[in-house]
């Protein structure tokens, strides 16, 4: 398809790279100087929604860039302007809502990797788009890396064909802790009331129905195992790649987290470290500057966050 609109100008960024023929991320520009206000982005995209979205599935990513965004009201009207439906964020990430539709992003410390991961990888109706708004850039590191997931897979099948199709047909089962209370000092340190968006727990329980298991500990935390999930998993729309759908690499082996396979058995080490190495071979560095909107297919992509020095403020949206 043919990249242009009246509305945009397709330019370049740091890091950009053509992965198969997609251009990651599509950079979109004002089409002039004077035409870099909200309004009349709002008023662009509004007329360009199909458009932007076939833009969004044959890319993977897209960026505004340039444009006067300024902060979480403005970033509530662009994702309004789609008209997508809002997905709550369920997950152990401590997050606050700031406007509306607009959380902030991981409150973990900014001196942490976060790890590579599909938004909700674990959760029954996963965001189909994840968008970042970029208000203060940090002064040093803190890209937002991501990953075109069907890569590893493609990878991981010329490594160890046997190997991903055994995990595959037995499937993986997650076990994770959420604590009694949110602790921002950890990357993982929201309570299991914000987590599940209750604090009676017989509405957690109901809500969480679809959980293989779910136990409340002495400390008052709450555990949890999700299983059997599959390895990879095909959308439709993403030219029947096999993506690699699942997040063994953030919760195998941590302190609040496990990832085994669905029988209990242990995933080879040796298995999941170099599907690390391959994704971080294969992640695109961007680097945010102020103003940034940038849209991520939440299906096809794996993205993470590089440590940084303060301040780094970026706000999120997730949306079906």
């Amino acid at each position: 398809m043919k990249i242009s609109y009246k509305d945009f100008k397709v330019g370049k960024c740091e890091g950009q790279k053509v992965v198969d023929g997609e251009t990651m991320p599509l950079v979109l520009q004002p089409p002039e100087p004077n035409k870099s206000d909200t309004e009349s982005l709002i008023s662009a995209l509004e007329q360009s929604k199909d458009w932007f979205e076939q833009m969004l599935i044959k890319n993977s990513a897209v960026l505004l860039r340039g444009f006067d965004v300024k902060n979480a009201e403005d970033f509530n009207d662009i994702i309004e302007a789609f008209g997508w439906d809002d997905i709550r964020y369920i997950g152990p990430a401590p997050r606050t809502n700031v406007y509306k539709r607009i959380w902030t992003a991981n409150e973990g410390p900014l001196s942490e990797f976060i790890y590579f991961h599909h938004e909700m990888v674990l959760i029954k109706e996963s965001p189909k788009k994840v968008v970042f708004f970029c208000e203060i850039p940090p002064p040093e590191g803190g890209q937002t890396p991501f990953v075109p997931s069907f890569r590893v897979t493609e990878r991981m099948l010329e490594e160890f064909p046997e190997a991903v199709e055994e995990v595959e047909a037995k499937g993986l089962k997650y076990t994770l802790t959420a604590l009694s209370k949110g602790d921002t000092s950890s990357m993982r340190g929201r309570g299991w009331d914000d987590a599940f968006g209750t604090s009676d727990k017989a509405e957690a329980e109901r809500r969480h129905a679809h959980l293989h298991y779910l136990k409340w500990l002495p400390n008052g935390g709450a555990k949890t195992i999700l299983g059997p999930r599959s390895l990879t998993k095909v959308f439709d729309g993403r030219k029947g790649r096999r993506l690699w759908f699942n997040t063994v690499v953030g919760m195998h082996g941590k302190e609040s987290s496990s990832a085994t396979l669905a029988d209990g058995t242990e995933i080879p080490e040796n298995f999941v470290k170099r599907r690390g190495q391959i994704i971080e071979e294969e992640s695109i560095q961007f680097k945010w500057e102020k103003g940034d909107v940038l849209f991520l297919d939440n299906m096809a992509l794996l993205h993470g966050r590089r440590p940084s020095f303060p301040p780094r403020k970026v706000l999120v949206a997730t949306c079906k």
